[in-house]
């Protein structure tokens, strides 16, 4: 601004520098709300695998998938928590950066109020001075016109003459002050862009961290998915169906039929009736064929099970 006593400039760089200082204020809490929520996620998560059954009574090569799957469902959980560690910790980057930044400024700040304070006393000095000068300076034309001679008295020409050198000395010391003002102003300046560059590249480049934290997540969390794909390949219907006959068989022969007692006719010659010889029970036959659901994966069984 032209006005020498105007900071609107100035204040328009705080102003900013302030807003600046409060966008980061505002990621800071998105990351601590953001770990409040992934921590709460990932303890649900292991409660969950840990608590809820879930086909707790099969067998074989499901039962191992199944175990797998909780596993890996708790470590998923475990990376969500440590995930809300990483962002707290972040947070706790971000807040030093602004109490950082918060520090160095204020010492400039402090400078700038205090040559700004100066700087506006001497001017109202100097422009009091000045409407002195002037009112003695217009008191003595004044006095030259009423006189004879045309001279102001001696006394007279002092008292204008010293209210004259004190105008000049305080425009001097205002010139000095203002000088000094601008030097500082300039320094100020270049300061806040400093600042400003770094505010802008730390948030940015925290953001970017941030974001490559979340893709990272679930890069780890699809390779724990992955190890429960692995199991379920190795998941075979034959060999969970034959797991289960040989664990729980009875026996190879069937129970023979219940013969018939003729306690009633005691007669000697009564025939009696032979008990039926009990018959070996054949292999069964081959496993039907799951059916798929419409828009279901079909999952092929086999002896060499393919991946779905």
């Amino acid at each position: 601004s032209t006005d020498l006593t105007s900071t609107i400039g100035y204040d328009s760089i705080i102003q900013h520098l302030n807003d600046g200082r409060k966008n980061c204020k505002e990621f800071e809490d998105f990351l601590k709300e953001r770990a409040i929520i992934e921590e709460k996620y990932g303890k649900e998560l292991i409660n969950l695998s840990k608590k809820k059954p879930c086909g707790q009574t099969e067998l074989n090569t499901l039962k191992r998938s199944l175990d797998v799957f909780k596993q890996q469902i708790d470590n998923v959980g475990q990376g969500h928590i440590q995930l809300a560690q990483t962002l707290r910790k972040e947070a706790k980057k971000m807040e030093d950066f602004r109490e950082k930044q918060k520090l160095h400024r204020k010492k400039i700040e402090l400078i700038m109020e205090a040559i700004h304070k100066n700087r506006n006393l001497q001017y109202k000095k100097t422009m009091e001075v000045k409407q002195i000068c002037c009112c003695f300076l217009m008191y003595g034309l004044m006095l030259l016109t009423c006189t004879r001679t045309g001279r102001l008295s001696h006394q007279d020409d002092n008292v204008i003459s010293s209210a004259d050198r004190s105008y000049q000395q305080n425009i001097t010391t205002l010139e000095k002050i203002r000088e000094e003002w601008q030097k500082e102003h300039i320094k100020a300046c270049e300061f806040f862009e400093t600042q400003e560059c770094e505010r802008i590249n730390y948030f940015r480049n925290a953001l970017w961290l941030h974001v490559n934290q979340l893709s990272q997540d679930c890069v780890q969390n699809d390779e724990k998915y992955e190890e429960i794909r692995k199991t379920l390949e190795m998941c075979s219907i034959e060999k969970d169906i034959d797991f289960f006959v040989n664990l729980c068989k009875t026996g190879s022969l069937a129970p023979a039929p219940v013969v018939y007692e003729n306690y009633y006719n005691t007669q000697r010659n009564a025939t009696p009736v032979r008990s039926p010889v009990s018959v070996p029970i054949s292999r069964r036959g081959p496993l039907p064929t799951p059916t798929s659901a419409p828009g279901e994966l079909f999952y092929q069984a086999s002896e060499d099970v393919s991946a779905p």
